[in-house]
């Protein structure tokens, strides 16, 4: 090998056993002796060898520590396999226990005890509206705050609006909802911000099974609701008696003791649901027998035992009162048809029902409970027996009255009807009809000019206050 400026050069190649690993160039002024040459072989191989165990060694080196590496990893992903494991397993056994809690027939109550023993905190069912359905775990209140009605509204949006559990002072609260229809709401209450992952698992999926169970019940009030409107339709209708108890046994309701039918309106909610619902919440306080309820003509009727235990009216006055804290309205009124001892009868005891609430909503005092019982001399008007003589009488007595309004389109007859209705009295008949005295002063002598009657005498009184009511009543039948 020629090397610049040197007598003499060698490469000499670097080998071992696994390979080859380069050469080792030597050069000198003169030509090494053989033996320096053979030394220099010697050296050369022994380089080789020990260039190549070096590089075994940081191979191995190198292999361990990726070795080490992946070892690690494993062990993490190991843990994170076993984690998920055993977060599969406590997500199977939340959801085998809540939904044995629902399918067992626990209702509301089996799920928040669940719950409660799932996650070690006490549990709240609320409806919609925030009063206390259920509760699970100790220290169940004694009194629970119902919050007001827009105050609960924002705070639903916001729940639905976030889409998950959401924590409001000292409770984390999920919906249960169908759709977009919120059905209930499921709290936790957790003072100490204790709920971690576990736990809001537990309340999402508690809330779902929640829904669902609200939804069963909610369906089978409905389909409950639907027959027993039926059975009540047909009662004011008309049915046989062996027919109607046996319908009525399938409900749960006894209808072979007295009943009687209550028909119920409400200032400008006829028809409307929630007056129906409050009225089946005030008859399941107030009626310990129960009721059957149903819509007829916009009203809501009720079809209740007899009252046993006290006052007829005191316990239709109570109904009155329940119905108007659930509404927070006394704007109502209620019509009271006699007993009846057989189902059949009941038509008689709505119609009834129906002249006695119009006779009240046609009253000085609109609002309130009138039994047909308690009409006195109003019966032989109510009684729908011959309207025709009826009518003839009020023509007798309101004829020219009548004849005027029509013309003039004035309201004599309404004005005489409200001064008897009001015993008299002028501020009382005035405020009522929402005019002037001076104006009532001139209804009043016009009406004495028309009928030539003294409307102070007292023959004529009873005629004339008889006649305006019995205008009523005609006009409301018809």
């Amino acid at each position: 090998m020629a090397l610049p400026h040197r007598e003499w050069g060698w490469a000499y190649p670097l080998r071992a056993v696994g390979g080859h690993s380069g050469y080792l160039v030597v050069s000198a002024d003169v030509t090494p002796t053989p033996d320096e040459r053979f030394l220099l072989t010697t050296l050369a191989q022994q380089t080789g060898a020990a260039l190549h165990s070096a590089a075994l060694h940081r191979s191995e080196r190198e292999q361990g520590i990726e070795l080490r590496e992946l070892n690690e990893r494993l062990a993490v992903v190991n843990d994170q396999l076993k984690a998920a494991v055993a977060d599969l397993e406590g997500r199977g056994r939340i959801h085998e226990l809540l939904t044995e809690a629902a399918a067992s027939g626990g209702g509301e109550a089996g799920i928040a005890a669940v719950l409660h023993d799932l996650t070690g905190l006490a549990v709240a069912v609320e409806d919609q509206f925030g009063n206390l359905r259920a509760w699970g775990g100790p220290d169940r209140p004694t009194g629970y705050p119902r919050p007001a009605a827009r105050q609960r509204g924002e705070l639903l949006t916001e729940i639905r609006r976030n889409g998950r559990p959401t924590r409001h002072r000292e409770r984390l609260l999920a919906l249960a909802q169908s759709r977009d229809q919120v059905l209930g709401v499921l709290a936790l209450v957790d003072p100490g911000h204790r709920a971690g992952p576990h736990e809001l698992f537990a309340l999402e999926h508690g809330a779902v099974v929640l829904a669902m169970e609200l939804t069963h019940l909610r369906g089978l009030a409905e389909t409950e609701l639907r027959l027993r409107g039926d059975l009540v339709e047909d009662l004011l209708s008309g049915a046989d008696d062996d027919s109607a108890l046996l319908r009525a046994t399938a409900l749960g309701h006894d209808l072979s003791r007295p009943h009687q039918v209550l028909v119920i309106a409400w200032k400008e909610l006829d028809g409307h649901d929630g007056l129906a619902r409050a009225v089946a919440r005030a008859a399941t306080r107030v009626l310990d027998t129960g009721a059957l309820l149903g819509r007829r003509a916009g009203d809501v009727v009720l079809v209740a035992h007899r009252p046993e235990t006290w006052g007829e009216l005191d316990r239709w006055n109570d109904l009155h009162r329940a119905v108007a804290a659930t509404m927070r309205s006394g704007d109502g009124a209620i019509g009271v048809g006699r007993p009846c001892s057989r189902p059949s009868e009941l038509p008689r005891s709505y119609k009834e029902a129906l002249r006695a609430l119009r006779i009240r909503k046609d009253s000085a005092s609109p609002y309130g409970v009138t039994t047909f019982a308690e009409l006195g001399i109003y019966r032989l008007l109510a009684a729908g027996g011959d309207d025709r003589e009826v009518g003839e009488y009020v023509h007798e007595w309101l004829g020219p009255l009548i004849g005027y309004d029509a013309a003039n389109h004035s309201d004599l007859v309404t004005t005489l009807w409200q001064y008897y209705e009001c015993g008299g009295n002028y501020d009382a008949t005035a405020h009522a009809l929402l005019i002037h005295r001076s104006t009532l002063r001139y209804r009043l002598r016009r009406i004495r000019e028309l009928t030539g009657h003294d409307l102070g005498d007292v023959e004529t009184r009873l005629n004339l206050h008889v006649a305006a009511r019995a205008w009523q009543v005609l006009r409301g039948s018809s």
